[in-house]
C-alpha cells in the first residue's frame, strides 16, 4: 500500500513538473495568438482607407490601417485582441466608421504584416508611437481610445500617459498575473511570467473619463478582471457596465452595449 501511495505520488509530483516547464516555455504562444500575412497581401475594404508603416527605435515595422470618413467626429485608435490581424480587425472597426469616426488599428509585432520581436516594454511603446502619429493630425480632445481583451491594458497605458477625450475598454484584465492565476492555481504563475502587463496601475492614473465592459458569462477574461478595476480609484469618472449573459465574443450584439457606444461616440 505504501509503496502503490509512494509510486501515485512521484507520478503526480513528476506530472506537475512537466507541466509547469510546458507553462514556463509556452507562455508567450499561450498568451499570443498571431496570424501572420504576406508583405504583398493587399487589404480590402469597403470604407476609404490608408494602409501605414511605422518603424520603432529598435527596427520593427509595425502595419496599421487608417480609415477616413467625410467630416469626422474625431477618431478611435483601436487596440485588437490577441488573436488574428488587420485583414479580420478591419471589418470589426468598422462599426466606428459607421458612427462617422476615423479609426487607427495597429497590429502588434509578429501579427499580420508587423516584424519585430515581443516583449512586454516594447508593446507599450509600440501603442504609444500610434498615439503620436495621430497628434500629427488630430487633437487629443479628439481622440478616443479603445482596448478589447489583451488590447486593454495597451489602451489603458497610453490614456495614462497622455490626456485623450476618452478610455473605452472591452472585456480588460487586471493583470495578465490575475488571469493566469485564475487559469492555473497551482502554480505561482507570476513567478515565471516574462509579461505581467498590470493594466491596474496604468488605470489609477488615466485622466479622462473611462468606461468598461463586460460580461457576466466571459470564460476567457473572468467578469471579475473588471469588478477588481471598478473599485480603483480614478482621476475621472469610472462608468462600468455589466453585459448580463454577454461572453467574451459577443458583447457587441446586445443592445445595452450598442445604445452606451453610441451615446460614448
Amino acid at each position: 500500500m505504501k509503496r502503490r501511495l509512494k509510486k501515485f505520488l512521484i507520478v503526480l509530483a513528476s506530472l506537475y513538473v512537466i507541466i509547469f516547464i510546458g507553462l514556463y516555455f509556452l507562455q508567450e504562444k499561450m498568451i499570443f495568438m498571431p496570424d501572420s500575412l504576406p508583405q504583398d497581401y493587399l487589404y480590402s475594404f469597403s470604407e476609404n482607407f490608408q494602409e501605414i508603416n511605422l518603424e520603432t527605435e529598435d527596427g520593427a515595422k509595425l502595419n496599421a490601417l487608417h480609415f477616413k470618413v467625410e467630416n469626422p467626429k474625431g477618431v478611435v485608435l483601436y487596440f485588437h485582441g490577441n488573436a488574428g490581424e488587420l485583414s479580420r480587425w478591419g471589418i470589426v472597426v468598422q462599426k466606428f466608421v459607421e458612427l462617422d469616426y476615423d479609426v487607427l488599428v495597429m497590429d502588434y509585432r509578429t501579427y499580420g504584416k508587423s516584424t519585430g520581436k515581443l516583449s512586454q516594454d516594447v508593446l507599450y511603446s509600440d501603442a504609444q508611437l500610434f498615439y503620436d502619429y495621430l497628434l500629427k493630425s488630430y487633437s487629443e480632445d479628439e481622440i478616443s481610445i479603445y482596448g478589447r481583451s489583451l488590447g486593454t491594458t495597451f489602451a489603458t497605458f497610453v490614456a495614462a500617459k497622455n490626456h485623450p477625450k476618452q478610455l473605452i475598454l472591452e472585456a480588460p484584465f487586471y493583470s495578465l498575473d490575475k488571469v493566469a492565476a485564475d487559469r492555473f492555481p497551482i502554480y505561482p504563475v507570476s513567478w515565471f511570467l516574462k509579461f505581467h502587463f498590470p493594466t491596474y496601475q496604468y488605470l489609477k492614473d488615466v485622466s479622462c473619463p473611462i468606461t468598461i465592459f463586460h460580461g457576466t458569462d466571459d470564460s476567457v477574461v473572468n467578469y471579475k478582471n473588471s469588478e477588481k478595476l471598478s473599485k480603483i480609484q480614478t482621476k475621472e469618472k469610472l462608468n462600468f457596465i455589466t453585459i448580463s449573459g454577454g461572453t467574451h465574443h459577443n458583447l457587441d450584439s446586445y443592445s445595452v452595449y450598442k445604445k452606451a457606444l453610441d451615446t460614448l461616440l
